[in-house]
């Protein structure tokens, strides 16, 4: 095939798979071109939940060739793992990759592909023999060093504070301005004193009506009391002996009346 042709349908396919990608769910899964050059993409993947990769990140490398899809991409792994079937440089033995490429298949399904295999990786077709054996013959003591690996290399790092955090206490969002006023109104204890509570009150005015000359003087007042029962009050007698009345005497009884 010409290379000038095979180099066209090279990237008619590519144009048709990354308009693929974006009807997929890719999950934490992230796979692209790595910029303007359409035949070397990246992928991060995570590890698989359950495995000894969970928690770790992954970079993986894939290289197009220009007669892609007629030939298998070239797949390796950027970030180090403790794996059977991936090398410490990254290359990765898999059968899809090798003898079971199809052009029928596509680098959403290498990517799922590698996925499976870091939750089951083959022990019968290794890159790593020495990983193989621990496997089958002491599998938490590969399981430990494969954690160990993925916490030392994998693990992504921590989200970058907020700016204007200080030290390690966390800010507080400032309340809204109608809950500040719920809280002081609750809260608000208003007192409300009487000046005058304290002071002696000054006796209101009587009001006095005299009545005519040889009558009874009473006093009336305004007050909420019940009225009292009056006293009545008898003129004092000139002298013991019981004689007529002395002079300017009042010629009448005297009636007051006190609130």
């Amino acid at each position: 095939m010409p290379p000038g042709l095979s180099s066209s349908t090279t990237l008619k396919r590519i144009h048709r798979e990354i308009a693929d990608l974006k009807k997929e769910d890719l999950g934490a899964i992230s796979l692209g071109p790595a910029g303007d050059d359409m035949f070397s993409w990246t992928a991060t993947l995570p590890g698989p939940e359950g495995s000894c990769y969970e928690g770790g990140v992954f970079l993986v490398d894939i290289t197009l060739a220009r007669d892609y899809p007629f030939s298998a991409p070239k797949v390796s792994f950027r970030t180090r793992i403790y794996h059977m079937n991936i090398s410490e440089r990254g290359a990765v033995c898999i059968d899809i990759l090798k003898h079971n490429w199809s052009p029928a298949l596509s680098l959403f399904k290498v990517v799922l592909s590698l996925s499976s295999l870091l939750t089951d990786p083959n022990p019968r077709d290794p890159l790593v023999p020495s990983i193989a054996t621990e496997y089958v013959r002491n599998r938490p003591q590969h399981d430990r060093t494969a954690r160990h690996w993925t916490e030392l290399y994998a693990r992504p790092p921590p989200p970058p504070a907020a700016p204007g955090a200080k030290g390690k206490g966390k800010a507080r969002p400032a309340a809204p301005a109608a809950e500040r006023a719920a809280s002081s109104t609750d809260s608000e204890v208003i007192t409300i004193e009487d000046e005058d509570a304290d002071e002696p009150r000054a006796p209101a005015p009587r009001a006095k009506r005299k009545r005519p000359a040889g009558g009874a003087e009473i006093d009336l007042t305004g007050s909420e009391e019940e009225a009292r029962p009056p006293r009545r009050r008898r003129p004092d007698t000139a002298s013991a002996g019981g004689g007529s009345s002395g002079a300017g005497t009042p010629g009448g009884d005297v009636i007051v009346i006190e609130d």
